[in-house]
């Protein structure tokens, strides 16, 4: 199947499952995270908070086998680990920053939004 071939309106379409692996908050997160350098599990932990470590794990794991993040072990005792950004996770950070950049520019109109909407 070629690139243009794909659409994610179609039912079977497996660019359905790359839209929620990159639309998903915890991803979107991490990525973001992630575009200012490598880091480690526990620094990532620590930013992103909420995330369970159960949902990072799976989260970077996916991020991992989409070939997003590379995790590289540096043998040492204890094993260090760390994350970063692929050229296509940092690519797809350059289309998730302006999104980010939104939802935190119009936070309290959509508030305001929210609450007259549940006012009614």
């Amino acid at each position: 199947m070629s690139a243009l071939e794909y659409s994610p309106y179609a039912a079977a379409c497996p660019s359905r499952q790359l839209l929620d692996r990159i639309g998903d908050r915890w991803s979107v997160l991490t990525i973001g995270t992630l575009a200012d350098g490598p880091a480690r599990y526990s620094a990532i932990a620590a930013r992103v908070q909420g995330v369970s470590q159960k949902m990072l794990t799976q989260t970077l794991r996916a991020l991992e086998r989409d070939g997003l993040v590379t995790r590289t072990v540096f043998p040492e005792i204890p094993p260090h680990v760390e994350y970063e950004l692929t050229d296509r996770g940092r690519s797809l950070r350059e289309v998730l920053k302006p999104l980010e950049d939104w939802a935190t520019s119009h936070m309290d109109d959509v508030a305001i939004s929210r609450d007259e909407y549940d006012a009614r």
